[in-house]
This record gives C-alpha cells, structure tokens and sequence, in this order.
C-alpha cells in the first residue's frame, strides 16, 4: 500500500527559528519520509509522506512548531507521494 502524502504551508514567524531542524527530527520520530524548506515569502513548506496517524500528529506539532516560532496557520492539502527515502532539509 501506498503512503499517503501532505504538503503542508506554515505561516507566521518561522524561519530563524530553527523550525527546520524541529520539523526534521520530528518527522524521524514519526517515522515519516520528505522534506523541509523555507520559502521566498517567509513561509516553511513541509512535504511528507506516511502513515494518517504520523501526518496527523506532524500537522498538529506543525501548529505550535519549536520554541522560538509564531505559527499563524498550517495549510494542509494532500499531495501525491513522491516515493522519497528519508527526510531531508531542502
């Protein structure tokens, strides 16, 4: 069976705030696969891919995020999975 898949938006303040890093050991705890990236606009893009449950409670880490970040919203959407081995910081 396929994994599903999310690509998820975080706005607020969240870069500089080491939200990569969190999102990346966050989505190893999970076990989940994809990858982090800031974003032009001061947006972080998370996609990842795995289990309901894992996404589920990646979204609601996503909302509150590391100490130091100022989450605003988390814009969640389903995505196609990538087939990606591992999480990554992009």
């Amino acid at each position: 069976m396929n994994p599903a898949a999310r690509h998820l938006t975080v706005h607020g303040d969240v870069q500089g705030v080491n939200f990569r890093n969190a999102t990346l050991a966050r989505a190893e705890e999970l076990g989940l696969a994809g990858w982090v990236a800031n974003q032009a606009d001061g947006t972080v893009t998370i996609h990842a891919e795995g289990t309901d449950e894992a996404l589920d409670a990646l979204m609601e880490w996503a909302e509150q995020g590391p100490p130091g970040a100022e989450v605003q919203r988390v814009d969640s959407a389903e995505a196609p999975p990538e087939g990606i081995d591992g999480f990554a910081m992009r």
